[in-house]
């Protein structure tokens, strides 16, 4: 059977990730995440919390300090990004996968087997989950959901400069708070099933 690849973007604390994680234990296909930031970090000779900070935000005093002579925090977010299409589309022409995040439905817009989801949920069920569910304090938590989803919002805008909003691009747009981790998972994985095995 021919390859297919499943991408997820998510908004913080949705459960995004813990989704995508069901679905490869639905469909019996790897999911890739952090796996993306450990290839990059290989490839670029860095160590691994180098690329994961820098991948979304610049930490302008760390490449100050390591590139005295001028080299742009922009460059160095550039040179991330371009590598981490190369591993995403070379991960997708290897096997069926999903991947989360970094912008790979647009990455992969050509692919002929591609699903691409958005998994969103409202704010005060991110808060709750944040709270509850990954024990932050109410004000970590309101600060995370604003930067983080800033900073993806931003990420899009740069690499993505063809998409104007949020609703762009993607197949299917899933609350998850209506259905939770296991349900909705499962709701996708059927989707990618009746798509791409019928």
């Amino acid at each position: 059977m021919e390859n297919y690849v499943i991408t997820i973007s998510r908004q913080f604390a949705s459960f995004g990730r813990s989704i995508a994680q069901k679905m490869s234990e639905e469909l019996q296909i790897e999911f890739y995440d952090r796996d993306i930031v450990e290839a990059t970090a290989k490839r670029m000779g860095q160590p691994i919390p180098v690329i994961s900070s820098e991948e979304e935000n610049a930490n302008v005093a760390f490449f100050r300090r390591k590139y005295p002579l001028g080299m742009g925090v922009s460059n160095i977010q550039d040179e991330i990004f371009e590598v981490q299409t190369n591993i995403i589309r070379d991960i997708a022409a290897k096997e069926s996968c999903i991947i989360v995040g970094r912008c790979a439905g647009n990455v992969l817009k050509d692919h002929p087997r591609c699903l691409n989801i958005y998994v969103y949920s409202p704010y005060e069920v991110r808060l709750k989950n944040c709270t509850e569910s990954l024990q932050m304090d109410l004000k970590v938590a309101k600060k995370m959901i604003r930067d983080v989803d800033k900073a993806r919002e931003n990420y899009r805008y740069r690499y993505c400069p063809e998409i104007k909003n949020v609703y762009d691009g993607y197949d299917i747009m899933i609350d998850s708070s209506r259905f939770g981790i296991e349900k909705t998972a499962k709701i996708l994985a059927d989707i990618a099933r009746d798509k791409f095995m019928s």
